[in-house]
């Protein structure tokens, strides 16, 4: 089973997150991240706010329940040794590295160049063509889940929202059509 660190970046947005994590709690990969990612995420989401940032925390909470094999320990040493463009990103490939993780789901590709990530035995991948892969494999698990996550987002909103402009805000336009929205 694939293992995948995922940076705060592809936490951050809701979509995105809810398409992640159900795909992990559906056995579909195995999610990985560190306590000082967890808290990036929840950084971030101090500039929505005190009540957003509490929402966040909540739910960080949540998520760790419901994904205790998830958490990986903090790796100094191996942060130490690591150089990448930006330094404040060494300790998401450390985790990758100390936990075995096949590869980091992340947005900022200029932050983790796949050669640097190579030699470490960890590839970089972008959460759209990773999602589009699980989907190429598990069409029916994975179409459940942006179901519900579809759902969820409706619910929010209090209307209807198309499904394709959904995936697409969330920077998933190929998963959006290989599923023939």
């Amino acid at each position: 089973m694939i293992r995948a660190v995922l940076d705060a970046c592809v936490l951050y947005p809701p979509v995105l997150r809810g398409l992640l994590l159900g795909a992990d709690l559906a056995g579909l990969y195995r999610a990985q991240w560190s306590d000082r990612i967890i808290e990036e995420w929840l950084r971030a989401t101090r500039k929505l706010g005190p009540a957003a940032e509490a929402a966040a925390r909540l739910e960080a909470a949540l998520i760790a329940r419901a994904h205790p094999s998830a958490h990986l320990p903090a790796a100094p040493q191996i942060e130490a040794r690591l150089i990448l463009p930006d330094e404040n990103d060494r300790h998401v490939l450390a985790v990758a590295i100390a936990g075995s993780s096949d590869a980091i789901i992340t947005l900022n590709a200029a932050d983790f160049p796949r050669g640097l990530l190579a030699g470490e035995g960890v590839a970089r991948r972008d959460p759209d063509g990773f999602l589009w892969e699980i989907f190429s494999h598990h069409p029916d698990t994975m179409g459940a889940i942006v179901d519900e996550v579809h759902a969820r987002a409706e619910s929010m909103a209090g209307a209807a929202v198309s499904k394709k402009a959904l995936l697409k805000r969330a920077g998933c336009p190929r998963l959006a059509k290989a599923m023939g929205l």
